[in-house]
């Protein structure tokens, strides 16, 4: 009989009586240290953010304009959620994804975390985690706790738990100056925070390439050890310009078209086929460094897609909604895969808000939330696993862009169907999705009652009301 590597790393058992119980409890031994050992691994984290992207984009959801075969790949091995809701812009989600709290607890202004939040890398990071973010930061916008002394110039990421990071727009890198204008510094010839430390301009170099190499390597080099990575990518934000896949890339001169923010939206399309393939670079790296096993990758969009977008989705035209409650600005894709875990090809009906991915991983890595902190959300795990759970009825989103709730506060709660807002008005939003004929009293008043009672509790924890 031949000896597999496995059995031949055991003690040879001897005929003698002290050297066969010797043997017994060396091999007893071998077998309680390697199974503490596997016992002990923690599953790596991945999760991925697109920016400006809403549910209607990908394929796998129904979208045809855009090719993402990356992403739909990706939804075949894993979960598909078709009712995942994010808050309406990206600041309030960034907020909300990283602390698990709605923004009525802690969103004070745009482009602003609160430096007494505690995140999810925070969390992992306690628990033995190595862990990066990489693409866009947009969190260091003055606020009202903003100590400028002790954060001097920094993205403030590793006050947020990450020990790397590969960002633009801390402080210094939103913009820079070309022929005497401001231009963004993102995409074409970005200006970087690499750990700290700002890059000169990487010149005939795209943003999104030069964070994703960064991103592998970073990967490659703690593939030994358990690692979060967190990647808001800076795809698909306006302004729409060319990618290095584009035919206009060849010539330098139409890298930057236009002469205004948005830029040209014919290159939104190929846009989102970089923001695709990027991904699948991802996961690709991850298998061939068979990490897939004990990898959990998770992927969504900040918020919906920019209003100067109009894609075919389902047979008819959907206009992206950015910064609005409705569907075109809080739908977005989310999709997990996890090799051998996940439950493979399956498509999720069950709600899911931003303030549920903080559990979902402190439930994936069986790590604990930091002492004192309140969650809003729930683990999604079991449905990523294809488990028979108790799933939410509800999600809730409090959105103020500005932080000042007297001018551009909206309340609503809502379920697959319904949605109710604190100002009463209630959509059937399957039969009127873009809100314009609010229901009866006397429809649904079952759920009207069920999700004016959670309007009424989270009211209670507003700390500014």
């Amino acid at each position: 009989m031949k000896h597999s590597a496995f059995h031949s790393s055991f003690p040879r058992l001897e005929l003698n009586n002290h050297s066969m119980i010797k043997s017994i409890i060396l091999t007893l031994t071998y077998c309680y240290l390697f199974a503490l050992n596997a016992q002990a691994r923690q599953p790596n984290v991945i999760v991925i953010m697109a920016d400006d992207l809403g549910y209607e984009t990908i394929e796998a959801n129904g979208g045809e304009s855009y090719k993402t075969p990356y992403l739909n790949k990706m939804a075949s091995e894993g979960v598909r959620f078709e009712h995942c809701y994010s808050q309406p812009i990206c600041t309030p989600s960034r907020v909300q994804i990283m602390s698990g709290q709605y923004n009525v607890r802690n969103y004070h202004s745009f482009g602003y975390l609160d430096i007494t939040q505690k995140t999810f890398a925070n969390a992992l990071k306690s628990a033995g985690y190595k862990t990066c973010i990489a693409g866009k930061w947009q969190l260091n916008g003055k606020g009202t706790n903003l100590d400028q002394d002790k954060f001097p110039g920094l993205s403030r990421a590793e006050l947020f738990g990450f020990d790397n990071w590969c960002l633009w727009q801390t402080v210094d890198s939103g913009r820079r100056k070309v022929d005497g204008k401001n231009v963004d510094a993102r995409f074409v010839d970005p200006i970087l925070n690499i750990d700290g430390k700002m890059t000169d301009v990487l010149m005939d170099k795209y943003g999104p390439k030069e964070v994703s190499d960064y991103l592998l390597n970073f990967i490659s080099e703690n593939k030994e050890n358990p690692f979060l990575v967190y990647y808001p990518m800076i795809l698909t934000h306006c302004p729409f310009w060319p990618t290095p896949d584009s035919a206009d890339w060849a010539d330098p001169s139409k890298r930057r078209p236009g002469h205004f923010y948005k830029g040209e939206p014919k290159y939104f399309g190929d846009m989102v086929t970089y923001m695709d393939k990027l991904v699948g670079r991802l996961i690709s790296h991850i298998d061939k460094l068979g990490l897939a096993e004990d990898t959990l990758i998770i992927f969504t969009g900040d918020n919906g897609t920019d209003k100067p977008i109009v894609s075919r989705f389902k047979g008819r035209d959907y206009v992206g909604d950015k910064g609005k409650t409705n569907n075109g600005g809080t739908h977005v894709p989310m999709i997990a895969r996890w090799k051998g875990k996940a439950a493979k090809g399956l498509v999720s009906q069950d709600l899911v808000d931003f303030s549920d991915v903080f559990p979902t991983l402190l439930d994936a890595t069986n790590s604990s939330k930091p002492e004192g902190l309140i969650l809003d959300g729930q683990s999604f795990l079991p449905q990523i696993k294809g488990e028979t759970t108790q799933p939410r009825n509800w999600t809730y989103c409090y959105y103020s862009r500005t932080g000042k709730i007297q001018k551009d506060l909206k309340v609503f709660a809502r379920n697959q169907q319904y949605k109710l807002y604190e100002t009463g008005k209630m959509y059937d939003i399957q039969a009127d999705e873009l809100e314009k004929s609010p229901l009866d009293k006397s429809v649904a008043p079952k759920v009207r009652t069920m999700l004016q009672g959670v309007l009424d509790k989270h009211k209670k924890v507003d700390y500014r009301r």
